[in-house]
């Protein structure tokens, strides 16, 4: 067995509620949202201790491929693509490409992650239930009834800081996300795993025998130019499109949760990213040329022109070199109705 844990950074979202500054030929994870270095390149330095960690595997779109490169260099491996079908078929081409006994460490590419030691010695206690045959998620500490996220509900102990995964709850509604505060004894969903690659594969023969048996297609018609693997497109959209935490995890039957409390932040929107950026004295965030006078709560970000505000309250308010986007911050989540009226109307070009 490898002593090293191989990383699985999965880079195939689209990060429509960062529009306009997210786009598809510049998405989320490409983006230095919270901090000097893209999300991507972020992630990868957390995973980078070759004492811990084996080079890691991407799997991204086969479109990002130059981007991806250019963030990470010769240091992984890319498994691109043919077409997005969730995150349950990029794990299955990953597990595939790893060998049996590898342990896996499942991560997002665009999340925030303030405490990367923290995360990383929890990776380190939960390891043995990961060789041991458990799939490992790690439950993010909650601080608010949040509505847009999945909780885990923890069951029995299993050891110190590890828990039985009881239950699996889908993004719940304002009543239920306060109870679940209120009793305690919930995490959020972070969409961050630790498993061995057969064990991925065994839970995925019994659950979702259709995911898997089209990536084995797709791994088997695989072709690897150096650093890059492209699978087989045909076999590979063949797949269903489905999540991890459906496919898997809400019915595997040995699946733990380890909570952690590292500064977690999935970036979901204008408002998470509000949320963790530096503010001044009347919580405005400002980034690149931002000018706020008599202006309190707002979020104003300038990838190009001049942004002036005077007077205004808890707005959003993102410019870029060819659109610009002016939100209550309270109402920033839909911005994804502009990416779908954009959609309609056929103007592809700032989508």
């Amino acid at each position: 067995m490898s002593a090293l844990i191989r990383p699985v950074i999965l880079c195939g979202g689209a990060g429509t509620r960062l529009w306009p500054l997210s786009r598809a030929a510049r998405p989320k994870q490409m983006l230095a949202l919270a901090g000097a270095r893209s999300m991507l390149a972020e992630t990868a330095a957390r995973v980078a201790d070759p004492a811990l960690f084996a080079p890691p595997l991407v799997v991204g779109a086969a479109d990002q491929a130059e981007a991806i490169a250019a963030e990470l260099g010769e240091a992984a491996t890319l498994i691109l693509e043919p077409a997005p079908r969730n995150t349950a078929p990029a794990i299955a081409l990953a597990a595939l490409n790893a060998a049996p006994d590898e342990v896996l460490l499942v991560l997002p590419s665009d999340h925030v992650i303030a405490d990367a030691a923290g995360l990383r010695a929890a990776v380190a206690r939960a390891r043995p239930l990961a060789d041991d045959g458990w799939i490992v998620t790690f439950g993010m500490t909650p601080d608010r009834p949040e509505t847009g996220y999945g909780y885990i509900r923890r069951g029995a102990p299993l050891g110190e800081g590890l828990f039985r995964a009881e239950r699996f709850v889908e993004k719940p509604d304002r009543a239920t996300a306060e109870a679940m505060l209120a009793e305690g004894g919930h995490d959020w969903n972070g969409g961050i795993f630790l498993m061995r690659a057969d064990t991925l594969v065994a839970g995925l023969e019994k659950h979702a025998p259709d995911i898997l048996a089209a990536a084995r297609r797709a791994v088997a018609g695989q072709v690897a130019e150096g650093q890059r693997i492209v699978p087989n497109g045909e076999a590979f959209r063949a797949s269903p499109a489905q999540s991890i935490d459906y496919a898997l995890m809400e019915k595997a039957e040995r699946v733990a949760v380890a909570p952690v409390a590292v500064g977690w932040s999935d970036v979901g929107g204008w408002a998470a990213l509000y949320d963790i950026a530096a503010r001044d004295a009347k919580g405005n965030a400002l980034a690149g040329e931002a000018i706020a006078i008599d202006c309190a709560g707002t979020l104003i970000r300038s990838e190009g022109p001049l942004v002036a505000a005077i007077g205004v309250r808890d707005l959003v308010i993102v410019a870029t070199d060819d659109a610009m986007l002016v939100v209550p911050r309270g109402e920033a989540q839909r911005v994804k109705d502009v990416v779908e009226r954009l959609k309609t109307e056929g103007k592809d070009r700032w989508i």
